[in-house]
């Protein structure tokens, strides 16, 4: 078992105007809507940053629990997703503090700008944890299941204290982890990944494996 944490450096990530405008809940977007979009990225987009840390392990699941070896984690929909894969990747991601503190700035003087810092945000961490598991997909010629997070389904989030202790991401990419575990800065990720060889897993969107009906953020199938 490689249990060797190794941090990626990426370039930004194709940048997608749909999803942003998806998370920020705007439906319909005019022309006044496009621009400010439009300014806040070109605001935000020299100040992020593009970071990931992981680590490969062995992975046994039965029944409610998996089997990580250097940690157990007792978790059905956990569990399920990695039904079938005999390894995982554990990850973390990051676009670094500065978005956080744009979304703060204007927080207190333009609402409407902050939430489109916190769209950008998340179109931009999750474009990243794409392009991560892409990059691994090709780098070991192999397939990815759909990653699960920490708050997934019952996938606990004091989960985060023991992925914390086994990617050291304080250390490797400056994420931390407080007190309520949330992740700083909030543009971060943890994830779980199963690997399969042989045959591509589809679907690879996380919401096609959500059980929630009601998510405001769910993707709209294309």
């Amino acid at each position: 078992m490689n249990s060797l944490v190794i941090t990626k450096n990426y370039d930004a990530p194709p940048f997608c105007e749909k999803e942003v405008l998806r998370y920020s809940g705007c439906k319909e977007a005019d022309e006044n809507i496009i621009e400010l979009l439009r300014v806040c990225k070109i605001e935000a987009w020299e100040k992020l940053s593009y970071k990931v840390c992981y680590v490969e392990l062995e992975v046994a699941t039965d029944g409610e629990t998996c089997d990580f070896g250097i940690l157990k984690i007792k978790s059905r929909d956990l569990s399920k997703n990695l039904c079938g894969c005999e390894r995982a990747i554990l990850f973390s991601a990051t676009v670094g503090i500065e978005i956080d503190r744009l979304i703060a700035k204007y927080g207190r003087i333009s609402p409407t700008k902050a939430l489109m810092f916190q769209a950008i945000g998340a179109e931009r961490i999750e474009a990243l944890c794409d392009s991560f598991c892409e990059d691994i997909e090709k780098e070991k010629n192999i397939f990815l299941r759909p990653r699960f997070s920490p708050g997934y389904g019952d996938l606990n989030i004091l989960v985060q204290k023991d992925i914390s202790a086994v990617l050291n991401f304080s250390k490797k990419i400056g994420v931390t982890l407080n007190d309520s575990l949330l992740l700083s800065p909030s543009k971060s990720v943890t994830a779980f990944v199963g690997i399969v060889e042989g045959k591509d897993p589809a679907p690879k969107s996380k919401c096609e494996t959500c059980e929630k009906k009601d998510c405001m953020f769910k993707e709209v199938q294309k």
